[in-house]
């Protein structure tokens, strides 16, 4: 199913590309080596470390290769300083380097890649190195803690040292500004440190959504985010910078799109998402609560209010959700979900706040016209509600789903102690349909603290996140499945991000809910 708009063109506001050209963030950069060599070695379903030994200057011969591991997650740029042992180097050196967030990705081989999505975004690259001695600079930017250096031909009268390798590591953030964490919770303390990490290599020239892949900024991973930078880094002027690329880069009529590309120039996608669309205005409500800026509302409100007119015509006069024709919508990877119940919940949760935002500018006639469809949008929304069950069903087949229960709750459809109930009989109910990605497990921690059932948010944060710790994550992934946590959504593991913005959450959630 192809969600990407007809006739797709972007209509470009000047004014605003040029306000988030100013807010562009200077990165900071950090030099970092190896920590130790490493050989690996499968186990079970998974690759682990074997064999650890210090990071030293290693000689190489053709046919052998050598793995580093630089301890930590890191984004930015390779060099390699290499010297000849033997006599002086009379051809060009051959290598290749295989980059990893994860064993795996070293470990398993390109040429075995079935899956579903380009494998250019493997991160495995052949040189040609002509003179050495010498120091390489890779021009390409990586995501990876592991390196593997395979050395394919040199020529019979040399073969080479490997005397130095680093990174220059990229971030927009510096560790050294982050708030301290007050808790005694040793769990929480990891969780938060890595769910940081995963901001931190995150936050770049934007908020990108994985820095391995795919690298561009997408609005429902800015939209969680944004909700961690104001608990850690408070680096709000980013947050600002991405509202204003999204506002000043719009696709046909005004619509806000899924993502945007900051490289090689400017360029809002053809892919349109209503959801996504609409969380537009989650941004800068959220925006405008963290930091009182009252003329980036100003300016941006009239693209929040366009948002909400576009999505009026996937509902009818009734303000019921019509048959959702293809993608139309993201709401979660779970591809058994109907996503109709969702949808609406949606829309009563972006209007609550586009009412907010209209408020706060003293737009009187718009928090009428806003009130209004509220009103009907709930009705309607009612609509997907079973009072026997206790729960809302979605489509012709009354599907019962984590995402509906959720949504529903997050908009605040039934009265608070009603949520509560729903909630409640959706943790003892089995066979819902399922979530598939920590970006709707978020909202599920969430909809928990909403209802006031904290101990139960508590829960699902530790047991969630806390799978991806047991699988010695440094940062959180971008998909997992605590019952099978080999499998990919790509078919291959190669593929998947293991650093990625929306699976971040839960730092937001300790410092927020749950720290002294």
């Amino acid at each position: 199913m192809r969600n990407t708009l007809e006739n797709f063109h972007m209509e470009v506001n000047d004014a605003f590309v040029a306000e988030a050209e100013r807010l562009r963030p200077e990165l900071k950069r950090e030099r970092v080596h190896p920590q130790a060599i490493i050989t690996y070695a499968k186990k079970g379903e998974d690759w682990v470390v074997q064999e650890k030994k210090p990071f030293m200057p290693s000689e190489l011969h053709p046919g052998e290769k050598i793995c580093f591991d630089f301890g930590n997650h890191y984004v930015g740029y390779v060099s390699l300083t290499l010297n000849n042992v033997g006599s002086p180097a009379d051809a060009p050196c051959l290598l290749s380097m295989k980059l990893g967030e994860l064993v795996c990705e070293i470990a398993e081989e390109k040429g075995d890649y079935q899956g579903s999505i380009s494998s250019s975004w493997i991160q495995e690259d052949t040189f040609h190195i002509d003179w050495i001695p010498s120091t390489t600079r890779f021009e390409r930017r990586y995501a990876f803690r592991y390196l593997e250096i395979t050395l394919h031909e040199t020529s019979p009268k040399y073969h080479i040292c490997i005397e130095d390798i680093q990174v220059e590591a990229v971030s927009a953030v510096d560790d050294r500004t982050l708030p301290a964490l007050m808790t005694d919770d040793p769990l929480l303390a990891r969780l938060d440190a890595v769910s940081v990490r995963t901001m931190h290599e995150c936050m770049q020239d934007v908020f990108e959504d994985g820095p391995k892949r795919d690298r561009r900024l997408w609005l429902g991973d800015l939209r969680l985010q944004a909700l961690v930078n104001y608990e850690t880094y408070r680096e709000n002027d980013l947050v600002k910078r991405c509202l204003y690329l999204f506002a000043g880069l719009k696709q046909n009529d005004g619509r806000v799109g899924a993502c945007l590309f900051t490289q090689p120039h400017l360029q809002v996608d053809d892919t349109y998402l209503m959801d996504y669309a609409l969380f537009f205005i989650s941004v800068l409500d959220d925006y405008y609560l963290a930091s009182d800026d009252l003329k980036t509302v100003q300016d941006l409100y009239p693209t929040a209010k366009r948002q909400i007119k576009i999505a009026l015509a996937q509902f009818d006069e009734d303000l019921h959700v019509l048959p959702i024709e293809g993608w139309g919508c993201f709401i979660d990877w779970q591809p058994e979900l109907d996503k109709h119940a969702s949808l609406q919940a949606i829309l009563i949760y972006a209007m609550r706040q586009a009412k907010h935002l209209a408020e706060v500018l003293g737009q009187e006639t718009d928090v009428q016209w806003l009130e209004a469809l509220l009103t009907k949008a709930i009705r309607a929304a009612m609509r997907f509600y079973d009072p026997e069950k206790h729960c809302f069903v979605s489509g012709a087949e009354r599907q019962v789903s984590w995402a509906s229960q959720v949504w529903m709750v997050l908009a605040k459809v039934l009265p608070d102690s009603q949520n509560r109930e729903v909630m409640r009989q959706a943790l003892k109910t089995p066979g819902l349909v399922g979530m598939t990605t920590p970006y709707m497990h978020h909202h599920l921690v969430q909809a928990l603290l909403d209802c006031d059932l904290k101990k139960e948010a508590y829960d699902h944060l530790v047991s969630y996140w806390g799978g991806m710790l047991e699988m010695g994550a440094d940062t959180f992934f971008e998909a997992f499945d605590p019952e099978n946590p080999f499998v990919s959504p790509y078919g291959s593991r190669l593929v998947n991000s293991y650093c990625h913005a929306w699976s971040g959450t839960p730092a937001y959630f300790i410092r927020k809910y749950f720290a002294k």
